[in-house]
């Protein structure tokens, strides 16, 4: 079990360490708002659709599903378009200023509601979070039967909760520190881009 649970972990670390929308969303949200508490919407929406996806990567029904030509093809054409818009909000987004009274912020923040939807958004039609999730994490839970994949499942999903709780507190961290909300300005406009090429990719793999 020990064996297995050490193989999920790292092999999850390695998964959802690069930079991607839904780590660039997470760690946005956590430096624009007032509160580390109001990211938590989005930090528990997050870690709770990475829970799902490894469970059915584990299971094997994901790969029932996503094994459909025609739902592989749905779900890069709603990725494309949702990360068009996506892009387009963040870009148009204004700088968050946190004054000199602690706890207090002057600018643009998502309300709870759309933190979940966008969050769901970046996780569930993510084409490339759900190949990783089933053509990696799900391949290599064949190896293991019973307790052991369970014990695998379960550190994966673990690896998951911890990095987008880190990830906020880091956003906010930074969020703290560039209390004139210039730094954040320019996060907000790289992180559009990397969702606007993103989507450019996605697009080209339609056409192919």
């Amino acid at each position: 079990m020990l064996g297995a649970a050490i193989h999920g972990f790292i092999l999850a670390f390695g998964l959802i360490l690069p930079l991607g929308v839904q780590n660039v969303f997470v760690f946005t949200q956590g430096a624009v708002q007032p509160h580390f508490a109001r990211a938590l919407p989005v930090v528990i929406t997050a870690s709770l659709c990475d829970t799902l996806l490894i469970s059915l990567a584990v299971l094997g029904l994901s790969v029932m599903v996503v094994g459909s030509r025609w739902f592989g093809t749905i779900l890069l054409a709603a990725g494309v378009l949702f990360l068009i818009y996506m892009g387009a909000v963040t870009w148009r987004s204004r700088p968050v200023s946190v004054s000199r009274e602690p706890g207090r912020a002057q600018g643009e923040t998502l309300p709870p509601k759309k933190q979940v939807a966008f969050a769901m958004s970046v996780s569930l039609l993510n084409p490339h979070a759900i190949l990783d999730t089933v053509g990696v994490i799900g391949t290599s839970s064949l190896k293991y039967a019973g307790a052991d994949k369970w014990a695998f499942a379960l550190a994966c999903i673990l690896v998951s909760w911890i990095w987008f709780f880190g990830l906020a507190l880091a956003g906010r961290l930074l969020g703290h520190l560039d209390r004139s909300g210039r730094l954040l300005a320019v996060l907000n406009r790289a992180s559009a881009l990397i969702m606007w090429g993103t989507a450019l990719y996605l697009a080209s793999s339609l056409i192919r």
